[in-house]
């Protein structure tokens, strides 16, 4: 029986070991490691959810660890499974795994996706913050505008209690309360919630699935919300992929997401609106020399904002998406160019202002740059999100993230939230797509 250490970050990890590993007798997985996600390494995976294999559950360590936990477990095989890496640093990681003597494996597609009884669309990118969630939300309102129920279900972020995360169901806001959501969480659900339809997450996906197909409020499409550059945990019947002209080449030195550019059927340049043309040239060239059987859709990302008044003259603190600034290693976001579009006096840098667990994420992510990322993966990450807002001397906050930060941390000085869509530019676009799709798959809808 091989010996296996799972290398992951808390989300794919898991789904890898419940789909390929839990019930295999040929592999025993001895341990997770963990990096990415602050706080996961000391936790176990419990035994309620990794089977009657593992009466103890299944311990997970700092992948800084990782050599030693190889000899210490006498390992033979380890799986990578997280996303949003650059090439350079999966190979990096196989080579620490071979010098310790063990093998190093990526699982794809066919050993982890799932099939459901209703047809799927997944929505992926090629890098973090690229616009999945926008284009979620465009697909699922014309389909809605169909008269389908559409029933999303988004990549894990387990951050809690991993027994009582096994299928997460969010249909209100309350629920976000009642599952103690993180920020990261909320940024993701809450913008479905507030759209009508209901969304699923959690731990075990296959568990997660059924349970959707079967939602009360009834289903007619899963729609995959995916997280980073993940590929899909559930085998489409479409698959979009979103690319981003600002980390122009990315989406040919990213694992997973050249994946996802390779398998897409449709594939939407986003940020037209603002990305340099030679750029945009630049990538539908990697597009066509990678993956030219795809449709290709043109998108742009406008903003819109509450209030003027106070970005237009301010010395201005912008708070941006925290996944998108850290391992998505994006220089801006919405936030910074609303203080640009509406002439800002000046976007004045947090760090020297920072606290706590929000310095520590500085350190690891150097690059950030003169934006605050609203880190939110605990209680105490909150509290030193509030501290460092309230210490910065700014006239007034932008809040660029996908919810109202208002309602998680109090903000004691003026502040306007930016607000973003995606938007079709020419032809083809999404809703004749998906016409032809609900044309393929026999659904009828009741017409709005």
């Amino acid at each position: 029986m091989k010996r296996v250490i799972i290398i992951g970050a808390a989300g794919r990890d898991f789904h890898n070991f419940n789909t390929y590993f839990r019930h295999n007798n040929e592999y025993t997985v001895v341990a997770f490691t963990a990096a990415q996600i602050p706080d996961i390494e000391g936790r176990k995976y419990p035994a309620e959810l990794a089977g009657r294999k593992y009466p103890d559950g299944i311990p997970i360590y700092a992948e800084k660890d990782l050599e030693k936990l190889i000899v210490e477990y006498e390992v033979n095989i380890c799986v990578f499974s997280y996303s949003d890496v650059p090439y350079k640093r999966v190979m990096e990681v196989s080579a620490r795994v071979n010098s310790a003597g063990a093998s190093f494996m990526l699982l794809g597609p066919n050993d982890t996706m799932i099939k459901s009884s209703k047809p799927v669309i997944s929505v992926c990118a090629t890098r973090t913050g690229c616009g999945k969630s926008q284009t979620s939300r465009k697909i699922i309102e014309i389909l809605m505008n169909e008269g389908l129920k559409v029933v999303a279900i988004r990549h894990p972020m387990p951050y809690g209690d991993l027994v009582k995360q096994k299928v997460q169901r969010f249909a209100t806001i309350e629920d976000l309360k009642f599952h103690k959501c993180t920020i990261e969480e909320m940024e993701e659900y809450e913008p479905h919630i507030v759209r009508g339809n209901v969304i699923y997450a959690g731990v075990d996906y296959e568990a997660i699935l059924r349970a959707a197909e079967n939602d009360p409020d009834g289903c007619d499409i899963i729609l995959w919300d995916g997280g980073n550059n993940d590929f899909s945990f559930y085998q489409p019947d479409l698959s979009i992929t979103v690319v981003d002209p600002y980390r122009v080449n990315h989406e040919l030195s990213y694992y997973p997401g050249e994946v996802n550019l390779r398998m897409a059927d449709i594939i939407i340049i986003n940020k037209i609106d603002s990305a340099s043309p030679e750029d945009v040239n630049q990538l539908r060239s990697n597009i066509e020399k990678t993956n030219p059987k795809a449709i290709v859709i043109d998108g742009a990302s406008p903003i819109r904002v509450d209030d003027i008044t106070a970005i237009k003259g301010k010395k201005v603190l912008v708070v941006e998406d925290g996944p998108t600034l850290t391992h998505g290693e994006m220089k801006l976001g919405a936030g910074i160019v609303a203080a640009k579009k509406y002439g800002a006096a000046e976007i004045v840098d947090p760090r020297p202002f920072v606290v706590g667990k929000l310095a520590e994420t500085y350190k690891i992510y150097p690059n950030i740059g003169p934006l605050l990322p609203a880190m939110g993966y605990g209680d105490e990450q909150v509290k030193d999100l509030q501290a460092t807002i309230d210490a910065v001397p700014c006239d007034s906050v932008i809040i660029g993230t996908p919810i109202d930060l208002n309602r998680v941390v109090k903000i004691n000085k003026p502040n306007t939230r930016v607000h973003y869509d995606l938007q079709e530019i020419g032809f083809p676009t999404l809703k004749d797509q998906l016409k032809e799709f609900i044309k393929n798959h026999h659904l009828t809808g009741v017409k709005l």
